[in-house]
C-alpha cells in the first residue's frame, strides 16, 4: 500500500495533520509497525562533491552564487577522495551515501563522466548510492542507473502554490519532469520538502498531495527543517518547533505507509526526546556525520549514543531493494578507446621519428 486510501484528499490530510499530537503519533507508530521494523533506522551520509557557485536562487540555499554566505566554492572532488569519504562513512555505520553537486542541471561533460565513475566506485563498496545533481534528462538518468545508482534525490521543497515564493529559476514542473526521468530509468526516487520557510500548514499538506497525485510515489520522503543561513533571503526565518517536525513526520508516515520517511536537516535543533518521537512516528532514516552539504549535523558519536539509548539498530544496505549491478559506461569506454588509440598513434610516430635520419644537403657558397 504505497498510498493510504483514507487520506487521499487535501481535507482529510489536513484533518490528520491537526489531530492531537499523541493520537497522531500513536496512529503513525501503528502504521509504521505494519510495514517496517520499528527498531531499524538507516544511517546515511551526505557528501558535497561540488560545493557552491550554483546559478539558481533557492531562497534557503547558501550555495547560490548570488548570495553572500560563508560557503566557498570548490570544484568537483576526485573519485579517490569520494571513495575515501565513503569508506569512512561506512566504517562509522552508514549504509547509504548521497552525493550532492551544486548544479542547476546535469551536463554531458567531463564532470558528469567523473560522477559516473564515483557511482560505480561507491556501489562497489556495497553502499546504496544516491545522487542529487539538479535537473537531468532521460539519457543522463539511464547512465546513472547503468553505473549502479540506487536512488536519485530531487525535492519538490513545498506545495506548488508556495514554491514560487522561494524559487524563481526553476519551475515546479521541471522538478516533476526530473523525477519522472529517474522513474523511466528504473531508479528509485527520494523526494521531499522543507518546512519552516514561512509556508502555511496548507502548503505542507500541498507538498504531500503532490506525491499523492503521482502514479508511483517516492520510495523515500525526506522531511527537512529550514536551517536559516546568514546571507540568504530566509536568514530571518524563526526556527520551527520540534513538535512541527514530529507532526510532519507522522502525517507523512500515515499517508505513505511503504515509503522510508527520512529525518533530515534540522536535527541539531532537536532534543534526543524529540528525535525519539520522530522515530516512534515513523522516521526510518537519518543523515549521520557532522555536516549536511554545508550546514551542521550531529556527529557520528552522538548518533551512536542515541541509538544505544533508544535501542535502535542501523539498517543494512539494500534492505529495501536489490543492489544495482554497475555496468561499463559506453561514453567513458569510448573516450578511453579514443585516448588509447591516440596514445598508440603518438607512440608509433615517436618510434618512426627515432629511426629517421635527415638527408644531407650540400650547400654552395
Amino acid at each position: 500500500m504505497k498510498v493510504n486510501p483514507a487520506y487521499k484528499t487535501k481535507e482529510s490530510l489536513l484533518e490528520l495533520y491537526n489531530k492531537p499530537l499523541l493520537e497522531l503519533v500513536f496512529e503513525a507508530a501503528t502504521v509504521h509497525r505494519q510495514f517496517h521494523n520499528p527498531r531499524e533506522v538507516q544511517m546515511s551520509s551526505l557528501l558535497s562533491i561540488k560545493t557552491g557557485g550554483c546559478p539558481e536562487d533557492c531562497g534557503y540555499c547558501p550555495q547560490a552564487a548570488r548570495y553572500h554566505t560563508d560557503v566557498e566554492a570548490h570544484k568537483l572532488m576526485t573519485v579517490e577522495s569520494v571513495v575515501e569519504q565513503a569508506k569512512n562513512a561506512k566504517a562509522n555505520g552508514s549504509s547509504r551515501l548521497c552525493m550532492g553537486a551544486a548544479w542547476r542541471e546535469v551536463r554531458d561533460n567531463r564532470d558528469f563522466d567523473t560522477v559516473i565513475e564515483m557511482v560505480q566506485a561507491v556501489n562497489d563498496l556495497n553502499m546504496e548510492v544516491c545522487c542529487t545533481l539538479g535537473m537531468m534528462n532521460e539519457d543522463q538518468a539511464k547512465r546513472l542507473k547503468n553505473a549502479g545508482l540506487f536512488a536519485y534525490n530531487h525535492n519538490l521543497d513545498s506545495s506548488r502554490e508556495f514554491y514560487g515564493d522561494v524559487i524563481s529559476t526553476r519551475e515546479y514542473e521541471d522538478r516533476l519532469n526530473t523525477i519522472e526521468n529517474a522513474r523511466k530509468a528504473g531508479i528509485t526516487v527520494c523526494s521531499g520538502g522543507i518546512i519552516g520557510m514561512g509556508e502555511a500548514i496548507e502548503d505542507r499538506i500541498g507538498l504531500l498531495m503532490s506525491y499523492m497525485e503521482m502514479e508511483n510515489p517516492p520510495e523515500s520522503i525526506p522531511i527537512n527543517a529550514l536551517v536559516a543561513v546568514e546571507g540568504t533571503p530566509l536568514e530571518d526565518q524563526k526556527p520551527i518547533e520540534q513538535w512541527e517536525m514530529i507532526r510532519m513526520v507522522a502525517t507523512t508516515r500515515i499517508a505513505f505507509p511503504e515509503a522510508v520517511v527520512r529525518l533530515s536537516a534540522g536535527r541539531t535543533k532537536m532534543s534526543m526526546e524529540g528525535q525519539a518521537l520522530c522515530f516512534m512516528a515513523g522516521a526510518g532514516s537519518i543523515f549521520a556525520g557532522d555536516k549536511l552539504l554545508t550546514t551542521p549535523n550531529p556527529e557520528f558519536n552522538e548518533d551512536k549514543e542515541m541509538f544505544a539509548v533508544l535501542g535502535l539498530i542501523p539498517k543494512e544496505a539494500f534492505a529495501d531493494g536489490e543492489k544495482p549491478v554497475s555496468q561499463p559506461d559506453p561514453v567513458i569506454e569510448a573516450k578511453k578507446e579514443q585516448a588509447a588509440q591516440r596514445a598508440k598513434e603518438l607512440a608509433e610516430a615517436k618510434t618512426a621519428s627515432e629511426g629517421f635520419t635527415p638527408r644531407k644537403v650540400t650547400t654552395f657558397s
